[in-house]
């Protein structure tokens, strides 16, 4: 089921999970029953564990200031989409390695979780605390001052699904320095279309049912790409209702024929001219089925497009392959 969303988020990409315990058992237990195509470390120790999550903050801010020069060299000219699948291509499977959502028991003798917890002001994950009976109205002040995003009592039944659920819906929002960073290609008339909470969740429905493991969207052009846990990349253009007509008149100029059009002006079609502008030579444009988003009467259509392989990250720099190549999940000292 998918989550509500009061806005879409404009940028989401898998990311690691790290779970800090002192009961081997119990890491064991997770390390069996958490999905297997997440990224999952576990550690015994906090000291190395603390260590491992502060050795990603400059990969952390590298790669947050690679975004940003996608958008200030869009700002001089360049295209949107081809500087992403760049960064895609150079970048392989080294962000999926970075750690998204940090789980820590309370209960260690030798530093609790809260202490671990503030040891870590410079990393900028979310965070899970675990607590007994005992410690659950210091894990309530502990989220009152904003140093966890939610705790988890470890007696609550169905621990499992409580833990998926908890990790699988902190990943499902942006980061806010991503989210301003890409809100930044948007027009206010397209970010309020993504903060339509009809729209919004339609998008969301269509994400979970493609598969798609990270997007973007951008505004120049309004749409989405979007990238397959196998490397594969999809755009997703959308076109507000008021722009069909003028897309309906650009595929005339440019030799399509009479019943193209007339599918383009009713929101039947769409023509992806440019993701044609953009690819050059290598992509050719086409007409593909439209689809509504959100209610009526309808502000926003959508149609998927298909990416040339040359362009794509493939297999070997996809999340699927990282997952794999980093084997079995052992418990790190």
């Amino acid at each position: 089921m998918s989550p509500t969303l009061l806005s879409f988020p404009l940028y989401r990409r898998p990311g690691g999970v790290v779970f800090l315990d002192d009961d081997r058992d119990y890491l064991e237990m997770l390390a069996e029953v958490m999905p297997p195509d997440w990224y999952v470390r576990l550690f015994l120790r906090p000291v190395a564990c603390i260590d491992q999550l502060l050795q990603e903050t400059p990969h952390l801010e590298a790669d947050a200031w690679r975004q940003q020069e996608i958008i200030n060299r869009w700002r001089e000219g360049a295209s949107l989409i081809t500087e992403i699948l760049q960064y895609w291509r150079e970048d392989g499977a080294a962000r999926f390695a970075l750690t998204r959502v940090f789980v820590v028991d309370y209960a260690m003798p030798a530093m609790s979780g809260l202490r671990v917890l503030g040891e870590l002001t410079r990393w900028s994950g979310s965070r899970i605390l675990l607590t007994g009976r005992v410690d659950e109205q210091l894990a309530v002040s502990a989220f009152n001052r904003g140093l966890i995003e939610q705790f988890i009592p470890k007696q609550t039944p169905e621990i499992r699904r409580r833990l998926i659920d908890a990790i699988q819906s902190l990943g499902h929002f942006s980061d806010v320095r991503h989210q301003q960073t890409w809100r930044a290609t948007l027009s206010r008339e397209q970010h309020a279309l993504m903060c339509d909470p009809l729209i919004s969740q339609a998008l969301e429905d269509l994400t979970l049912r493609e598969g798609w493991v990270e997007h973007m969207v951008i505004g120049a052009p309004f749409g989405i790409l979007a990238l397959g846990p196998k490397g594969s990349v999809i755009w997703v253009q959308l076109e507000p209702a008021e722009n069909l007509q003028d897309l309906a008149e650009m595929a005339s100029t440019q030799g399509w024929d009479a019943i193209t059009v007339q599918d383009i002006r009713t929101g039947k079609s769409l023509l992806d001219l440019e993701l044609q502008l953009a690819l050059g030579e290598k992509h050719t444009a086409k007409p593909y089925q439209a689809f509504a988003l959100g209610g009526e009467p309808t502000r926003l259509y959508a149609a998927l497009f298909e990416i040339d392989d040359s362009f794509s990250p493939g297999f070997p720099n996809s999340h699927e392959r990282f997952v794999i190549a980093c084997g079995e999940r052992r418990l790190q000292d």
